[in-house]
């Protein structure tokens, strides 16, 4: 088997960094690993634009498919965080045995900021209230990056000035707000290379999702505050039991990346390792396309008629 390795929000080198173009080969799983465009030795300008994303993960796929020839058996994409908008859509676009999708999201962007923010102030003890006026700082925010840093700046500046000397206002960060917080118009506008990157930010993967009649596996870390998992894990799930090929497996005590974690007294994660299981899962997934035994502490729901 053969599995395609795409890429998360990073703006370096895959060939410099992924350690699954070591692993997956010692376990006898061919990888294929390319520089993100406008990353390492890639030509072309960095974006975000998933589905210019997906096109290019065609295009590994065809050149991976070429370079191992006969040997290729079992092909497909692993879609990591960011990756996992753009595996289930390149695999719709290219036919694939499989797609593994690593701490990634069923929900938008915008949604992903969403849900950051209420689940670090749920885990900050804030309640309903504090949270209701962080969502509206977050929805003032929206209008600004939606519109490629053009509109909604005072709106924004008026919600801010409204909540910021509350004392949950410190702690609302989510996954692009806390950028935005600290900062004024001239000074956002003139950072365009941190927000202006191409992110369909309204993006809605489950229409490519209920297209896909490839078999895939979605892996979650239970705990992850980059890309909270509950949700996309319901979808998941519901998806499978209606009928799709959709395995889900939330590993429990996990963070962003599959990783367990200890707490700071700050309340930060810090990682300490992957949990047990993780990189089985993506290797007999790529081999068999289906999972046996246990992985670890993980929780697997196999897809409607196929048993654990």
């Amino acid at each position: 088997p053969v599995v395609v390795l795409l890429h998360g929000s990073e703006d370096f080198s895959a060939n410099d960094f992924n350690q699954l173009q070591r692993l997956l080969p010692a376990e006898g799983v061919g990888a294929f690993v390319f520089d993100k465009r406008g990353t390492g030795k890639s030509g072309g300008s960095y974006t975000q634009d998933f589905s210019t994303l997906a096109d290019d993960a065609v295009a590994a796929m065809t050149e991976a498919r070429r370079m191992a020839g006969k040997r290729a058996g079992r092909v497909g994409y692993y879609g990591p965080s960011q990756g996992g908008w753009v595996a289930p859509l390149a695999a719709n676009r290219s036919k694939v045995d499989f797609v593994i999708v690593g701490f990634g999201l069923a929900v938008s962007p915008l949604e992903e900021n969403r849900q950051e923010i209420r689940l670090e102030m749920t885990q900050k003890g804030y309640g309903a209230a504090e949270i209701a006026k962080a969502m509206e700082v977050a929805k003032a925010g929206e209008a600004i990056v939606t519109s490629n840093l053009k509109d909604g700046f005072d709106e924004f500046d008026a919600v801010r000035a409204k909540y910021r000397n509350e004392p949950w206002y410190k702690d609302l960060h989510g996954n692009y707000t806390y950028m935005l917080l600290p900062l004024d118009k001239p000074t956002i506008q003139a950072s365009a290379e941190r927000f202006v990157l191409g992110t369909p930010w309204k993006y809605d993967p489950m229409p490519a999702l209920r297209a896909s009649k490839t078999p895939q596996v979605w892996i979650l870390g239970e705990d992850d505050l980059k890309a909270p998992s509950a949700d996309t894990g319901a979808k998941i799930a519901e998806l499978g039991k209606a009928g799709k090929p959709f395995t889900l497996a939330m590993f429990p005590q996990t963070m962003h990346g599959i990783y367990e974690y200890e707490t700071t007294a700050s309340g930060e994660q810090v990682s300490t390792r992957n949990a047990d299981g993780f990189f089985a899962m993506l290797r007999d997934y790529a081999l068999n396309g289906e999972l046996s035994g246990s992985y670890g502490a993980a929780k697997i729901t196999p897809p409607k008629g196929k048993k654990r």
